[in-house]
């Protein structure tokens, strides 16, 4: 198995779930934590498969209770100036902006409160709540150059830059594992998880499903029914970027010069990148007929 932990990392974290190598190409998994704030930053990296925590899925009681116990603070209070950067130095009344930055907090979280209560869809009064919160993502990549060129940064946001260096010391000090052709890379299937499986078919599933339901923070919870039943309502609904960490090393086929990738009988992909990762690495998205187009899977 490729799996490294299942631990979920706190502010400022990041821990490796999966780590796996063939043909010289690493593909990672990390689970990382940061605050909400940057996640547009995060997400402006295409060459990354993530899912994250969803304001429209975590109930906004759990939400507020987060943010209370352990909320959002800036790094710094920098002073401002022209440009994107703040000074090195904080303003002149750093306790005050601390004060006033608490207080916002509160207010946020009364006013969510308000608008649960009159029936109000979490899906808008999360929102409020976004400033104060932390954020979980789960993160598959081939390619990390250019992302920890850019984040790990004294020209990048505080906050984004802390936790791309975490991300950088995590893959440092992880081991990738090697593979051969056939191989899975699937992160959140442990030990545990395979003795319970009947097949590789089962643990790819698991892995979907219990990447998607990082959406809710629930993506340690081992229960492989409730897992299997997730993985057949993404598939049925649509929603395909949890499909795209589970990756297998795909097979050079030597009639095309090692450029095109076969999995089993029928699946063919051309190098020298399948999707956003580097062959070999073929994700299970793009094993599934019509996977880029929704209307032509509800066709099939």
């Amino acid at each position: 198995m490729t799996e490294q932990t299942t631990k979920t990392p706190g502010p400022y974290e990041a821990v490796v779930l999966a780590d796996s190598i063939a043909s010289g190409v690493r593909l990672t998994t990390l689970c990382c934590t940061f605050p909400r704030i940057v996640l547009a930053e995060f997400n402006t990296h295409r060459v990354f498969s993530r899912n994250s925590a969803s304001s429209r899925a975590i109930p906004v009681k759990r939400r507020i209770a987060q943010i209370q116990a352990n909320p959002y603070v800036p790094l710094s209070f920098g002073k401002n100036k022209r440009g994107m950067q703040a000074k090195a130095e904080e303003v002149a009344d750093a306790e005050k902006a601390r004060l006033s930055w608490a207080l916002a907090q509160d207010y946020a979280c009364l006013q969510a409160a308000s608008l649960a209560s009159i029936g109000l869809h979490k899906q808008w009064a999360n929102r409020l709540l976004e400033p104060f919160a932390w954020h979980t993502v789960i993160v598959s990549a081939t390619e990390w150059d250019n992302y920890f060129a850019l984040r790990d940064s004294e020209h990048a946001q505080p906050e984004i830059a802390k936790v791309t260096r975490a991300m950088k010391i995590a893959r440092i000090e992880s081991t990738p594992i090697e593979m051969d052709p056939g191989d899975w890379h699937l992160p959140l299937c442990g030990i545990a998880t395979a003795r319970r499986a009947e097949d590789i078919d089962t643990l790819v599933k698991l892995c979907v499903a219990r990447c998607a339901a990082i959406s809710y923070e629930r993506h340690m919870e081992q229960n492989v029914e409730k897992a299997l039943d997730r993985y057949d309502k993404l598939l049925s609904a649509g929603h395909m970027s949890p499909f795209e960490h589970a990756a297998v090393v795909g097979t050079p086929h030597p009639a095309y010069g090692g450029e095109v990738y076969v999995s089993g009988d029928s699946f063919t992909a051309q190098g020298p990148f399948i999707g956003n990762f580097r062959a070999p690495w073929i994700q299970h998205r793009k094993m599934l007929p019509g996977e880029a187009v929704f209307g032509s899977m509800i066709d099939e």
